[in-house]
């Protein structure tokens, strides 16, 4: 035998030998950690929510679009409502189930079973985590109508059936109230570094949670005015009653933590994002004091907005201001101008509500204004016009609202789409070339189409079909 062969042998022995240790610690891992403290994934949720409702990401949020703030100068395809192509429909839905109703249902099992928390701290941190999940479902169901509830975070359930969008709702309200009675300010929350909102008030919460209870009893009013008036009257005592209570998530200047709009606006380079002339119309024939705060002026020093839906060129547009697209720039949740505006509509409906609707619709625009940087006699100004005034206005309540609430819901683009929705105001021209009519709805995701395709085949005939243009079942008008 050569001393080749023998070398040969002789590695197959070593080999077999050494396969007889224990291996099994070169699988653990010693880098990252095996669990996730319930604090951390409580505020990525929350921050990844934040995200989505700012962003202005073509592959995820063109709702600036839908309610006409924006419009583009080059690429049109967002502007003309195809949200198909880029599967926008299908990233908003993975984001909300996958990266934000997940990582609050994580961190409720955590919290329920962490030894260390005093009865007050895990009521208040699972109250929060649900609160959180309410308002992500209130997004879907907003957008889409019937929707996976009941078995949607079932980790043994691969094809989840979809719920009625109008029963859901009703349990959500439910939820909501068992939330806001098992907070409890003598007690702690989470930790300030882990609540991006409040930084650990936890009183700030139920102002938080009761103005949410505000808006989702006011999107219902329309088909369902006794529940609508009933969750009202609970909630309105302890909801938002100055901008001090306003929720909203306080970007840092640097990254992973600045305002996504910074990345799109700034970092991205891209020159197409500009203002739409139907907001710019609003805002420049009422000497509107935001305008500044909104948009920056254009070339030739001038505001100018562009047509939703066709080129325009870019350096003859107003973009949008430097405080918008600032790194640090904070995302609203829900703010005193949001529910003042809501306030307004309940006397309009006759519920029984201290003050008068003109008040609250001025305390509404006077908060937008100030909030932009406008002062209070700009406000008051602005307020004397014949085409803001109160009593002036339109006769039609929705009208004078909605218009107003579609300005101040500036840079908010979600929830301005829910309000043109159920408000019917303003009336929006389609943009050139539109794909479909007014986006009533996203459409079902694709892969939902094709991996559970029983249970969407039902959702989409129990809301009319999967089409963009399906009213949901709060939207009768």
């Amino acid at each position: 035998m050569t001393i080749m062969k023998k070398i040969i042998l002789i590695i197959p022995i070593i080999l077999f030998l050494g396969c007889t240790s224990d291996i099994t610690d070169l699988n653990e891992e010693t880098k990252r950690a095996a669990t996730v403290p319930q604090g951390p994934l409580f505020s990525n949720a929350i921050k990844t929510l934040s995200d989505g409702l700012a962003t202005a990401s073509i592959n995820m949020n063109i709702y600036r679009h839908f309610v006409s703030h924006w419009a583009q100068a080059v690429i049109q395809q967002e502007t003309n409502f195809d949200y198909i192509t880029r599967a926008i429909h299908e990233n908003w839905w993975e984001m909300l189930y996958k990266d934000v109703l997940t990582d609050l249902e994580e961190a409720k099992s955590i919290i329920s079973e962490d030894a260390t928390l005093s009865p007050g701290q895990q009521m208040n941190q699972t109250a929060m985590a649900d609160i959180m999940q309410v308002y992500a479902y209130y997004t879907l169901l907003t957008t889409y109508g019937d929707i996976p509830y009941s078995e949607a975070l079932n980790d043994e359930t691969l094809f989840p059936v979809y719920d009625d969008a109008q029963t859901i709702y009703y349990d959500l309200l439910e939820r909501l109230t068992e939330d806001i009675n098992n907070l409890d300010p003598s007690s702690p929350g989470f930790s300030s570094s882990e609540d991006i909102i409040y930084q650990g008030n936890v009183s700030h919460w139920v102002n938080f949670a009761n103005s949410l209870k505000l808006r989702m009893a006011m999107t219902i009013a329309d088909v369902d005015e006794n529940t609508a008036q009933t969750a009202f009257l609970e909630a309105n005592p302890e909801a938002i009653s100055s901008p001090e209570d306003n929720a909203f998530i306080q970007y840092y200047s640097s990254t992973p933590n600045n305002n996504p709009l910074y990345d799109q606006l700034v970092l991205a380079g891209r020159t197409d994002f500009i203002a739409s002339e139907a907001l710019m119309s609003q805002l420049t024939d009422l000497d509107d004091p935001r305008l500044p705060g909104f948009f920056g002026v254009n070339e030739q020093g001038e505001y100018a907005g562009g047509v939703l839906g066709q080129q325009n060129n870019y350096g003859n547009m107003s973009k949008p201001s430097e405080r918008v697209a600032a790194p640090d720039a904070p995302h609203v949740l829900i703010d005193y101008a949001e529910v003042e505006f809501l306030r307004a509509e309940a006397l309009e409906r006759g519920f029984d509500i201290p003050g008068t609707a003109e008040e609250h619709y001025n305390n509404a625009v006077t908060a937008s204004i100030q909030y932009w940087g406008g002062t209070q006699e700009e406000a008051e100004e602005y307020l004397n016009q014949p085409e803001v005034d109160y009593n002036t206005a339109s006769d039609d309540w929705r009208e004078k609202i909605g218009v107003q609430k579609w300005v101040a819901l500036y840079n908010r683009p979600f929830m301005a789409w829910v309000e043109i929705r159920r408000l019917d105001h303003p009336q929006l021209e389609l943009p050139v070339a539109a794909v479909s009519g007014y986006p009533n709805r996203l459409r079902y995701p694709g892969n939902e189409q094709q991996l559970n395709n029983d249970n969407y085949s039902a959702a989409a005939s129990n809301i009319g079909g999967d089409e963009t243009e399906t009213k949901l079942f709060w939207d009768v008008f």
